[in-house]
C-alpha cells in the first residue's frame, strides 16, 4: 500500500540550505541518507521538496460562479507549511509510521502520514 509522508515546517524558522556547495551538501546529508535507506529497503516510490509558499497559486471557484479564481499564495494561513513529501510503498501502516519517524523533517516540524487512496 502506498503512503505519503507530508513534511510540514515553519518557513520563517526552518533552517535554510547554505549557499556554499560543501556546506549545502553537509546540510542535505541527512535527507540523502534517509532517501538512500528508503531505496535500499525497497519502499521508496518518489519524493520532492516544494518551493516556498510565496510561489504558490491557489485556484478556487466562488459559490455560484463558473470561472475559477486565481489567488497568489497558499489557501491556508497556518504556522506550518507543506515543505515536501515522500511517497512510499509499505506493507502496512506500522511500517509506514516506522519509516516516517526516521524522516529528517521531524527535527524541525511534523510529518503527516496518509494512505494513498486506490480507486482501481
Amino acid at each position: 500500500m502506498n503512503y505519503m509522508f507530508l513534511i510540514y515546517g515553519n518557513e520563517a524558522t526552518a533552517p535554510k540550505p547554505p549557499e556554499d556547495k560543501a556546506e549545502r551538501d553537509a546540510w542535505m546529508a541527512p535527507w540523502n541518507d534517509y532517501t538512500a535507506a528508503l531505496q535500499k529497503a525497497g519502499v521508496y516510490v518518489g519524493s520532492n521538496p516544494l518551493q516556498p509558499t510565496m510561489t504558490a497559486t491557489t485556484i478556487s471557484l466562488a459559490e455560484g460562479k463558473s470561472e475559477p479564481m486565481f489567488t497568489d499564495g497558499p489557501f491556508a494561513e497556518t504556522k506550518e507549511q507543506l515543505a515536501g513529501y515522500y511517497l512510499v510503498d509499505c506493507k502496512n501502516l506500522d511500517e509506514a509510521l516506522a519509516w516516517a519517524a526516521k524522516c529528517p523533517g521531524v527535527r524541525f516540524g511534523k510529518v503527516e502520514v496518509r494512505p494513498v487512496a486506490d480507486f482501481s
